[in-house]
């Protein structure tokens, strides 16, 4: 059986939204902005988390993202993400851009619950946030891996969105990353 982390990049307040800019809007762009010299330090945690990773969860639009972003680079990190298995939950596309794997059609807990039992290991969610707010209201996710950027952005789509009831996490890891970056790990209480 497998377990679902979420991995992402969040301002202090909570914003996934529109990290490098590309989409236009006032906010974006502050991975970069806020990143800065912090960067290199944080390629040298995803690429630890990446080495841990045995599949990626993601939503259309995240795979399409990376795939234009990572399919034509080199290097240990870009061979392990670029070679590592992808299912894309979709229901307008057959396969993934991003490399090898499987589309997810139809019910998206129902298909995500069936991956988890199939699939060994760590199957990691990159981005996707519409994608992770419902596995985390269906409790499919067993852990969060939070990267904390130090800026509060004011608006944008955040990582939670309203929960039908309260989610318990439990800390298990926290580190800073460079001068300003914070990486937190959060386990999924599960009630007994």
């Amino acid at each position: 059986m497998g377990t679902i982390a979420i991995t992402t990049n969040l301002s202090l307040d909570g914003v996934v939204q529109n990290p490098d800019g590309s989409e236009g809007l006032p906010f974006g762009g502050w991975f970069p902005q806020f990143g800065g010299s912090d960067l290199q330090e944080w390629g040298k945690v995803m690429f630890d988390d990446a080495l841990g990773t045995d599949a990626l969860l993601l939503g259309r639009r995240t795979d399409a993202w990376f795939a234009e972003r990572w399919l034509s680079r080199t290097g240990e990190w870009a061979d392990r993400l670029n070679g590592l298995p992808k299912y894309v939950v979709s229901s307008t596309v057959s396969a993934p851009r991003w490399g090898t794997g499987a589309v997810l059609s139809g019910d998206v807990v129902t298909a995500v619950a069936k991956l988890k039992r199939e699939v060994d290991g760590n199957i990691v969610v990159f981005g996707s946030y519409q994608l992770a707010r419902t596995l985390i209201e269906h409790d499919l996710v067993d852990e969060l891996r939070l990267t904390v950027f130090p800026v509060v952005l004011g608006a944008g789509e955040r990582l939670f969105g309203e929960t039908g009831d309260p989610k318990s996490l439990r800390l298990v890891d926290t580190r800073t990353i460079g001068d300003g970056l914070t990486h937190v790990t959060y386990e999924v209480v599960r009630a007994a």
